[in-house]
């Protein structure tokens, strides 16, 4: 009785600070649209030359956080912050291991994202890749459903594969069932002619789209609680052949930084992009090549652009859009050349840095972008304030109604962790600590960027910068 006494207590100060449009809503629906390998590079985030008029119109709807950051590099232990609102261990398997404590009878397991908003009425689904294994399951294909990724969470988490046979076949798949076996085998972008469903991304938005159906029909009873997650543009690039057309002619800006960095750093050799067939070219050294890669990336964020549309026209179709907070993810960024990098798994800037758009009716001042650096753990605790629901004991990220309310106010720092080393970004640097203590920091304040490390000439900054980086997180979290 005191614990619900001190949840209600909770809820109505909180309601003190809610948009009036969600005030008057008792539990709004919840849409969150998580896109894998996804840059902040949109027409939104001042891309010019790439169309993403889809979420261009979702981001003047509502509020554009410009500095939000991962808390890893990697798909699995990404999207175990987003799911859980902690920090955790790096690796895919991260919520794995959080299924094992969970059927091990541990207690100290904090409640999932979804699991919370289950247990306070809500209908919950996934579809697609939202927890690392599209549709959320292990085994050796990824459809086992004696191995749930996160127990306890969905009512129903699906993942259509088609002629991809399985998850795991969908996750790599290039069009018309092509599954990746060997990936050398496999081309590492490719534009074939053709509908959306002829790449597992059709299918999986146009499963979306039969669940919102269903879902719309009870709302004004049980809300719903809806992750959708597109694949692209994940590895390999493929995506149909009309959205690669408007890049075949495009001029793309040049890549900054496109040196290999000098010195200690998290900088890998894109070992996941050079398995694939790359017909013996090298974009670090072939300009050409690397141009056609960043192309096809393009083409791929578009086609993902418009399966978002076609989710989002369905939910105002359904008159849902008022009565719905809409989230939009990116579960990390991706190199394309910058430090000589073609992928994820570092800690600069670009593996780090995301798209992240929160929307819902009735927003002050819809379109303003926010420039306070804000954490994926911090998604949770925002949806919860949201919906009017208390947020859960034990997690770590913190409410940004505060930053969509007043997109002036800044925000804090991000930590984000890798295999080798951890690092935090404050408005003004970048430090990144590795585990034998060896330190790289970046002044953001120059046109250098994370190019020079200056640790050694601001020691003092690294030392300010250790102590506030372990009053947030231990490390190693394993």
């Amino acid at each position: 009785m005191q614990r619900f006494i001190h949840h209600s207590l909770l809820l109505v100060i909180g309601l003190a600070y809610l948009p009036a449009t969600l005030q008057a809503a008792d539990h709004p629906n919840v849409l969150l649209l998580c896109i894998d390998d996804l840059r902040p590079e949109l027409g939104c985030y001042g891309v010019d030359y790439i169309q993403s008029p889809r979420i261009d119109a979702l981001a003047k709807k509502g509020r554009i956080f410009t500095k939000h950051y991962v808390q890893a590099p990697t798909c699995g232990a990404s999207r175990f912050a987003l799911l859980t609102g902690t920090y955790g261990s790096y690796g895919n398997n991260a919520l794995f291991k959080r299924s094992r404590e969970l059927r091990s009878g541990a207690e100290s397991v904090p409640p999932s994202f979804p699991a919370w908003f289950k247990t306070h009425g809500y209908r919950t689904v996934s579809v697609g890749k939202v927890s690392h294994h599209p549709g959320g399951r292990g085994g050796s294909n990824w459809d086992d459903d004696s191995q749930p990724e996160m127990p306890n969470s969905w009512d129903r988490h699906l993942m259509p594969c088609g002629d991809w046979e399985h998850p795991r076949g969908a996750m790599h798949g290039l069009a018309h069932g092509e599954i990746r076996k060997n990936a050398k085998e496999m081309d590492v972008f490719q534009s074939k002619p053709g509908s959306d469903d002829i790449y597992p991304d059709g299918l999986i938005t146009a499963e979306a789209l039969h669940q919102l159906d269903d879902l719309a029909k009870d709302t004004a009873e049980t809300p719903f609680f809806l992750a959708v997650g597109i694949i692209r543009p994940h590895l390999p690039f493929g995506a149909p052949a009309k959205y690669f057309e408007p890049y075949r002619d495009a001029v793309l800006p040049a890549i900054e930084h496109p040196s290999k960095p000098t010195g200690k750093t998290t900088w890998h050799g894109s070992g996941e992009f050079m398995k694939y067939n790359r017909w013996k070219r090298n974009p670090n050294t072939d300009a050409e090549f690397a141009t056609e890669v960043r192309k096809h990336y393009a083409a791929c964020v578009t086609y993902a652009d418009t399966l978002v549309g076609r989710i989002l026209d369905r939910l105002d179709q359904l008159k849902q859009r008022e009565n719905t907070i809409v989230v939009l993810w990116g579960d990390h960024g991706w190199h394309l050349g910058e430090q000589a990098v073609w992928g994820k798994h570092t800690l600069f800037e670009e593996s780090l840095r995301s798209p992240l758009i929160v929307s819902f009716d009735g927003m002050d001042d819809p379109g303003e972008s926010s420039s306070a650096i804000v954490e994926t753990i911090d998604i949770f605790p925002t949806v919860c304030e949201l919906a009017s629901i208390p947020r859960p004991n034990g997690i770590d990220g913190q409410s940004l109604v505060p930053n969509i309310n007043d997109p002036k106010k800044q925000g804090t720092e991000a930590v984000s962790y890798g295999s080798r080393a951890t690092t935090i970004r404050t408005p003004t640097h970048r430090m990144v600590l590795h585990r034998n203590g060896y330190a790289e920091l970046y002044d953001h304040r120059t046109p250098a960027g994370e190019t020079v490390n200056i640790a050694e000439r601001e020691p003092e900054t690294v030392q300010r910068l250790t102590e506030k980086l372990h009053s947030k997180r231990s490390f190693p979290r394993n």
